[in-house]
């Protein structure tokens, strides 16, 4: 039951559900719109507020993770906002040291190189309790949203968080992480099954800590091929999803609509749209309407 304008759990009730009826398949008024990067370095108060401080010290501080995620709403009507945090403090929370270097990117000081270098990661079971920050900054941002619009949680799909691991960073060709799938399957697989049973209870908590929508990111899709795209992350992916629903029921939370974003993933849009989820993000190269017929939902 609600009183006094406050939803369960005492957050504001929504004013403005436009995108999760469309993340449920209902018919909506308008298109909902949202920005993948909400916050971003096209605002000058983004890189004003950023500059104050270490990338990574602003992802673990909620009040700056509140802060850079209301920003774009005060300047744009936007549908929905995204928390602002990074798919990379997973690998942080698992125990491996990740730097953000101007000009480069993120730097992994000590990358994974050999099977053994697996050892070193923490138990997957622990991830939830060391990202408490993202959970805090979500349920400070859900209050102080005021029920304006949606809030979204997210994190990296295990592909794409497996490649920055192995890399050490950003690369072009994602030559060492597609070799370990060649020469080392088992311990890819190892490796991916870790990040899986880091991400789902992260995700889960996030839904918990007051998320009303996940975002999974398959960033790296594109540097696979059908054939190993359908062994070393569609399993995966779709586990994710499995996974998190299950336990949203068992801990008595309410679903909420699940998006997958295989960037350059067009190879997979059948299979994406059968893993689980009720929306399959595309990329620039991909014509919605084509895409609609190809995954079902729209002749």
């Amino acid at each position: 039951m609600e009183t006094n304008g406050l939803g369960p759990k005492g957050f504001p009730e929504l004013k403005n559900d436009t995108f999760l009826r469309a993340a449920w398949g209902e018919e909506t008024d308008y298109t909902p719109v949202w920005c993948m990067r909400q916050a971003g370095r096209y605002l000058p108060e983004f890189r004003e507020t950023r500059a104050a401080q270490d990338f990574f010290s602003t992802c673990r501080s909620p009040e700056a993770c509140c802060e850079l995620t209301l920003q774009p709403l005060r300047r744009f009507p936007l549908d929905a906002a995204i928390i602002f945090s990074d798919i990379l403090v997973v690998p942080q929370a698992l125990g491996m040291e990740v730097t953000m270097v101007p000009g480069k990117g993120p730097s992994f000081p000590e990358p994974i190189r050999e099977e053994q270098d697996l050892e070193r990661l923490r138990d997957p079971a622990t991830v939830a309790s060391e990202l408490g920050y993202v959970f805090q900054a979500i349920t400070l941002t859900r209050q102080r949203l005021a029920g304006r619009v949606p809030l979204i949680g997210f994190a990296g799909a295990p592909w794409t968080l497996m490649t920055y691991m192995i890399e050490g960073g950003g690369s072009s060709t994602m030559s060492q992480a597609k070799r370990w799938l060649y020469q080392r399957p088992q311990a890819s697989h190892q490796l991916l099954q870790i990040l899986t049973d880091a991400l789902v209870p992260y995700l889960v908590g996030q839904v918990a800590a007051g998320a009303q929508a996940l975002q999974l990111f398959e960033s790296h899709a594109g540097h696979l091929g059908p054939q190993l795209f359908n062994k070393f992350a569609l399993p995966y992916i779709r586990d994710v999803a499995k996974q998190v629903k299950a336990r949203l029921q068992e801990a008595g939370l309410a679903p909420v609509p699940m998006i997958i974003f295989a960037k350059d993933g067009h190879f997979a849009l059948e299979e994406l749209a059968q893993a689980g989820y009720e929306v399959v993000g595309l990329d620039w190269t991909v014509d919605p309407k084509k895409a609609r017929r190809r995954s079902g939902s729209w002749y």
